[in-house]
């Protein structure tokens, strides 16, 4: 069983190696994107607002950006409160699928730049790359298969190096550079695995929900392009982030999804006071109707069943910023393992099949010789 199990764990590393190891770098550096946005791009990232500075009206953002940007509608917009960081609409140019971005200045309504795609900055496109390959929905089935595998080796590694625990800091210097090797792999896979498998898990559940809701929604190749506003204008959007507020004790909005499609309505994701520190920024939700502008539904994470709390955990646990600074470090630290569990598992792998055609040569040598 650990012969047959070890087999297919090499196996399943060869296969995915690629797409593990593209996934584990971008990954490493996309937990700390917003830092590196930051400092790529402070004019776009940054505001400089006083603490007592209120937001600028939700309404007037809204039309300040439509109003610079005329061929497109909006889709959803970030919104942040914290006297720094600057929100992000994002726009959908009408009659198209394309989405793009644009920042702007929440406490003067200045736009801090222009209307750009999904993935033009370096972290954005390292995001797609990530997640996707840059091949949509083609790339997420790739990247939904990898994290399976990943999910596998994680498991399977610590089954079949169940008993390194006991000797898990004993490196052999002074031996040969296959047993020490051996030794490292060891070591590193042990030390990762958990870590491995929870990102392998989440990954792979976004991927599916991403995949599942494409065909769902535009497997039969039909897709509705907004050319106009979906919602009544007679709605404030100001008022409705209000309300949300009130809606759910201590709630607050970081998400606004607009009715883009048919279908959908105006949907506020926020965070709330909580003792769980796997509760997202995006936990809750206060959902309006798109023409009337009243009350559908809440959702208080506080007061949801396991399940949800369970799926809204991958956020934080994905990205492992779920205590602070410090297990982001990790996160990103043991993230990067891969490439050094490929490096040695691959110098492994080649040694052992170097060692049986060594091996066959020399039995048809002896066998010869005896003919």
């Amino acid at each position: 069983m650990r012969k047959t199990l070890f087999k297919w764990h090499s196996y399943g590393a060869l296969i995915a190696m690629l797409p593990i190891l593209i996934m584990s770098i971008t990954g490493s550096i996309l937990v700390f994107k917003v830092e590196i946005d930051s400092l790529l791009r402070p004019a776009h990232m940054l505001v400089d607002a006083l603490p007592t500075t209120p937001r600028v009206n939700l309404d007037t953002l809204m039309q300040t950006t439509l109003g610079a940007n005329p061929d497109y509608e909006l889709g959803g917009w970030e919104l942040f409160d914290d006297k720094s960081r600057s929100d992000a609409a994002y726009l959908i140019k009408r009659g198209t699928e394309d989405w793009n971005k644009v920042y702007i200045n929440q406490y003067t309504a200045q736009l801090l730049s222009q209307p750009q795609p999904m993935d033009h900055y370096i972290t954005d496109w390292l995001l797609e790359l990530h997640y996707s390959f840059l091949l949509h929905v083609k790339g997420a089935s790739i990247a939904f298969i990898a994290a399976l595998i990943m999910l596998f080796l994680g498991i399977s590694g610590m089954i079949i190096y169940r008993r390194f625990w006991t000797k898990l800091f004993t490196l052999r210097l002074g031996a040969v550079k296959r047993i020490l090797y051996s030794d490292i792999h060891k070591m590193i896979g042990i030390i990762s695995s958990p870590v491995m498998i929870i990102l392998a898990f989440t990954g792979a559940y976004w991927n599916i929900s991403g995949i599942i809701h494409e065909v769902t929604e535009h497997g039969d190749g039909e897709h509705v392009y907004i050319t106009k506003p979906l919602h009544s204008l007679d709605i404030s959007f100001e008022q409705l982030r209000q309300q949300s507020s009130t809606e759910i004790d201590s709630f607050q909005a970081g998400y606004l999804a607009m009715p883009h499609e048919p279908e959908r309505n105006i949907d506020f994701y926020g965070q709330v006071d909580t003792t769980n520190p796997l509760n997202s920024e995006y936990s809750s939700m206060v959902s309006f109707d798109k023409m009337s502008g009243k009350l559908l539904s809440k959702q208080d994470i506080r007061q949801a069943d396991f399940l949800m709390v369970f799926i809204d955990s991958f956020r934080k646990l994905h990205f492992g910023y779920f205590g602070g600074l410090i297990t982001r470090i990790i996160w990103c630290f043991l993230g990067l393992m891969p490439v050094f569990l490929a490096f040695t598992g691959f110098y492994l792998y080649w040694q052992r099949r170097q060692s049986k055609v060594q091996s066959k040569q020399k039995r048809q040598q002896v066998l010869n010789e005896a003919i």
